[in-house]
C-alpha cells in the first residue's frame, strides 16, 4: 500500500517549500494539492494559492516524489488551457505528475466566474466531456473538437507529455457515470468514502461503503474489458467517521489503513496537519505515521 499526502496551498512559498521538501524526506509516494480558487471555512478568507504554480514550484524543490492535483474540476477550468499547463508541469517535473480530476461540487468556488451553479445533470455531462477532451489533448499534438460545453480548434500540445501516452488520470467518482469515466480513462480512482456517513455513520458502515464502491469500480472495469487491478484505488482521508481516531497514534492509523487495504484500497492520502482545522493532527504522530506506518504497510518511499 502506498502512502501519500495532500498539502493545502495556504502557505507563502518561503514556508511552503519547506513542507514540500519535508514531505519528500518523509518518503511519501506523492504529494497533492487542492485545485480551488478558494475553499470552505476556515480557509475561505485566508491565504489560498493556485495549484499549478504551486506544483511547478514544488517540482523545483523535490526530485523523486510524484505531484498532482487532488482534484481539479470543470468548475473554473477549460480543458485546452489546463492541458497546456499540465503538459508544462509534466516537463518541469520530469514526468512526475498525476492529475486528479472530478466533477466538482456546489458552493465555495463553483460560481466564482459569475455563471451560477450547474444542476447535477449538467455537472455530470460537463465532467464527461471535460475528461474525454482532456484525454485527447494530452495524447495528441493537434486537436479540434466541437462539443456541447467545450471546444478546441487546432489546439497544439507539442512535444507532448513526458509520460506516455499521457499524464495519468486519477478520476474521483462514486456514482455510475463517474465510475464509467474512471474505468475508461483512469489510471487511478479516487474516493473520500461515503459523504452521507461523515457526521453520523460508524467506522464499520464507512468501510462497507468503500468496499461497495470498489466493487462498483471493478464492475465498470469489467464492462470495458479492463483488468480489476489495472486501476489504482486512492482513499483521501479526513472525511470518514473514524477520521480523528485514525490519526490518534501510529497503531490506530495502521489498523485503519490495513482495513481499507483489505477493502481494495491501494493508496492512502493523508492531509498535512493544519492546526485549528478538521485536518489538525499532532505533527510528531503525523511524521511517525509517514515513516513507521508506511513500513508496516509495506509501502516504499518515494523513488
Amino acid at each position: 500500500m502506498r502512502l501519500s499526502t495532500v498539502i493545502l496551498p495556504i502557505h507563502r512559498w518561503g514556508e511552503g517549500q519547506k513542507i514540500w521538501r519535508r514531505a519528500e524526506d518523509l518518503g511519501f509516494h506523492a504529494a497533492y494539492t487542492y485545485d480551488h480558487l478558494s475553499w470552505r471555512v476556515p480557509f475561505r478568507d485566508g491565504p489560498w494559492f493556485g495549484s499549478v504554480p504551486t506544483l511547478t514550484a514544488a517540482a523545483g524543490v523535490t526530485e523523486r516524489m510524484r505531484l498532482g492535483t487532488m482534484v481539479t474540476s470543470p468548475n473554473f477550468r477549460h480543458p485546452v488551457v489546463l492541458a497546456k499547463e499540465l503538459l508544462t508541469l509534466d516537463d518541469v517535473s520530469g514526468g512526475r505528475v498525476t492529475v486528479g480530476i472530478g466533477a466538482g461540487g456546489t458552493g465555495f468556488d463553483a460560481g466564482v466566474l459569475g455563471e451560477g451553479e450547474w444542476s447535477g445533470r449538467e455537472r455530470a455531462e460537463r465532467f464527461a466531456e471535460f475528461t474525454g477532451l482532456l484525454d485527447r489533448l494530452l495524447s495528441s499534438g493537434d486537436v479540434s473538437y466541437e462539443g456541447t460545453y467545450y471546444s478546441a480548434f487546432e489546439a497544439r500540445n507539442i512535444p507532448g507529455c513526458v509520460q506516455r501516452p499521457r499524464i495519468p488520470f486519477a478520476v474521483a467518482a462514486t456514482g455510475p457515470r463517474g465510475m464509467r469515466l474512471a474505468a475508461r480513462y483512469g489510471q487511478a480512482w479516487v474516493t473520500t468514502g461515503d459523504p452521507t456517513l461523515y457526521e453520523t455513520g460508524t467506522a464499520e458502515e464507512s468501510l462497507a461503503a468503500v468496499r461497495g464502491q470498489v466493487d462498483r469500480l471493478e464492475a465498470a472495469l469489467a464492462e470495458v474489458g479492463r483488468e480489476a487491478d489495472s486501476v489504482e484505488r486512492i482513499l483521501v482521508t479526513g472525511f470518514t467517521p473514524d477520521r480523528a481516531e485514525a490519526f490518534s497514534s501510529v497503531g490506530a492509523f495502521t489498523d485503519f489503513a490495513g482495513r481499507h487495504r483489505e477493502a481494495g484500497i491501494s493508496e492512502i492520502v493523508v492531509h498535512w496537519p493544519i492546526p485549528g482545522s478538521v485536518f489538525a493532527c499532532d505533527q510528531g504522530v503525523f511524521e511517525a505515521i509517514a515513516t513507521e506506518a508506511r513500513a508496516q504497510l509495506g509501502g516504499a518511499a518515494a523513488s
